[in-house]
C-alpha cells in the first residue's frame, strides 16, 4: 500500500513538472492576444456610465479601481483598446480607443502638473494616430509635447519630473528614469510640426540622464536631483526602490525601453551602446523564471512580490532591441530571454483569467508606499499586450510600428 502510495505521488509530481514544461514550450501568441480580447470583453461590461479609467485590482478582488484622466496612469486604458483594435480589425475597439482616448484632452491644454504627458498621451493618441492617421490624434499629442516642454530645464538639461517635490521632498529639480518614456512623444512630436526642439530636448534629456542616473555597473537611480540654477546635480535618491542604492526593477526596465527607443528616433549609437549595458546587468540578475521580484537587492528576495509589470515592459523593449543588435548570438538571447518572459507571464501562475478582468496579476506599484503590492495593474497589462504584438510581428518578419491588421475593418455586428 504504501509502495502504491509513493508510485502515485512520484507520478502526480511528473505530471506537474511536464504540464509546466509543455506550458512554457508551446507559446501561442494568437491564444495569449484572444485571451487579452476576452479579459478586455470583461472589462468592458463593468465599466461605469460616466468616463473613468481602470488602474489597478487588488488581490482577491475581481473589481477594477477607477480614476480620473488626471492620473498617471489614464493612457494606458485607451492604449489597450488601440491594440486591441490593430490585433483584432474590428472597429468596435477603435470607437471605444476614440472614445477613452478623447477623455484626456484636457491634459493637453492645461499647464503640466508633472512629466507623465508622455504615458497619457502618447500610449492613448500616439498610438491611435499610427493606426489610423487621423490628423486630430497628431494634434492632440503636439500640443502635449509642447505643454511637457514647458518642464524643461536648460541649464539641467532635463525635464522636470515632479514639481510636486521641490517643497514636500526639496528637490528643486527632479528627473526620475519612468521620464525617458516620455520623450517618445517629443520625437513624434518634433516630426508631425513640433520643431527641431523637441527633438533636441528629447535628446539633451537622453544624454544628461545617461551621464548622471546610472552607476558604475549600469544600475540606475530612480530619481537625480539637479540644481535650478548651474544645473548640477546635487545627489541620486530613490523614490520606489528599496534604497538609495539598490536596482528597482521596473526602472532598470524604463532605462531599457527608454535606450533602445532613444536609439530608434537618433540612429546614434551610443545610445545602442548603452541599452545594451542597461540591459545586460538586468538580464544578469534576473531569477530562472525571467520575473523580477521588486527590487534586485532587497533582503530576503525570495520571499519579496514580483513585478509582473517589469517583466512585461522589460520583454517589449527586449524585442525592439534585438532588430537593432547586430551580434546575431547576442539578439537571439534577447528575443529568447523576451519570449521567455512572456511565456512565463502567460501561464496560469501570471494570467488573470477568471480570478479578476485584468490580463495579469503579481505587479508592484510602490513598495515602500504600501501601495499597489501584489496588485493587478493597468500598465502592466499595456505593455504585456504591447509585447505580444511586437513578437507577433518579428515573427512573421513585419515592421514592429507598422499596423499589423489589413486595410478591410470588421464592422459591428448589429
Amino acid at each position: 500500500m504504501k509502495i502504491t502510495k509513493k508510485i502515485l505521488f512520484f507520478a502526480v509530481i511528473i505530471a506537474m513538472v511536464s504540464f509546466q514544461r509543455d506550458e512554457k514550450k508551446n507559446f501561442d501568441i494568437d491564444k495569449n492576444l484572444d485571451y487579452c480580447v476576452a479579459q478586455a470583453n470583461k472589462t468592458l461590461a463593468v465599466m461605469p456610465d460616466t468616463l473613468a479609467i481602470p488602474r489597478n485590482i487588488a488581490p482577491g478582488s475581481k473589481q477594477w479601481r477607477f480614476v480620473g484622466y488626471e492620473d498617471w496612469t489614464s493612457g494606458f486604458w485607451p492604449g489597450i483598446l488601440w491594440y486591441l483594435y490593430e490585433y483584432t480589425g474590428d472597429v468596435k475597439w477603435k470607437e471605444k480607443a476614440d472614445k477613452y482616448s478623447r477623455f484626456l484632452t484636457p491634459l493637453a491644454m492645461r499647464t503640466a502638473t508633472d512629466h507623465d504627458l508622455g504615458f497619457q498621451m502618447y500610449c492613448s493618441f500616439g498610438n491611435g494616430y499610427r493606426l489610423t492617421g487621423n490628423k486630430e490624434y497628431k494634434d492632440i499629442f503636439v500640443k502635449a509635447s509642447d505643454t511637457l516642454s514647458k518642464l524643461y530645464n536648460p541649464k539641467a538639461g532635463t525635464i522636470l519630473s515632479w514639481p510636486g517635490m521641490r517643497e514636500k521632498m526639496n528637490w528643486p529639480h527632479n528627473t526620475i528614469i519612468d521620464n525617458m518614456i516620455n520623450l517618445e512623444m517629443l520625437f513624434e512630436a518634433s516630426k508631425n510640426g513640433g520643431g527641431r526642439s523637441l527633438y533636441n530636448m528629447a535628446v539633451k534629456h537622453a544624454e544628461v540622464t545617461m551621464e548622471n542616473q546610472f552607476r558604475a555597473d549600469n544600475s540606475v537611480y530612480h530619481v537625480v536631483v539637479y540644481d535650478t540654477v548651474t544645473g548640477k546635480k546635487i545627489k541620486a535618491v530613490t523614490h520606489q526602490g528599496y534604497s538609495d542604492e539598490s536596482m528597482w526593477a521596473r526602472g532598470q526596465g524604463w532605462a531599457i525601453y527608454g535606450y533602445t527607443m532613444v536609439y530608434r528616433e537618433t540612429k546614434d549609437p551610443k545610445f545602442l551602446d548603452f541599452a545594451h549595458k542597461v540591459t545586460k546587468v538586468y538580464l544578469d540578475r534576473l531569477p530562472k523564471d525571467l520575473i523580477p521580484y521588486w527590487d534586485f537587492d532587497v533582503p530576503n528576495i525570495t520571499k519579496e512580490p514580483r513585478d509582473a509589470s517589469a517583466a512585461a515592459l522589460t520583454a517589449s523593449g527586449l524585442i525592439e532591441l534585438s532588430t537593432y543588435t547586430a551580434d546575431k548570438e547576442l539578439a537571439k538571447e534577447y528575443l529568447s530571454k523576451a519570449e521567455g518572459m512572456l511565456k512565463e507571464l502567460s501561464t496560469k501562475r501570471y494570467k488573470s483569467g477568471n480570478k479578476n478582468p485584468a490580463f495579469l496579476l503579481h505587479s508592484t506599484g510602490h513598495y515602500p508606499n504600501k501601495s499597489e503590492i501584489d496588485y493587478s495593474i493597468i500598465y502592466a497589462d499595456y505593455y504585456y499586450i504591447e509585447a505580444l504584438l511586437r513578437l507577433k510581428k518579428l515573427k512573421a518578419g513585419k515592421d514592429l510600428f507598422t499596423p499589423l491588421f489589413p486595410a478591410k475593418e470588421i464592422t459591428l455586428k448589429k
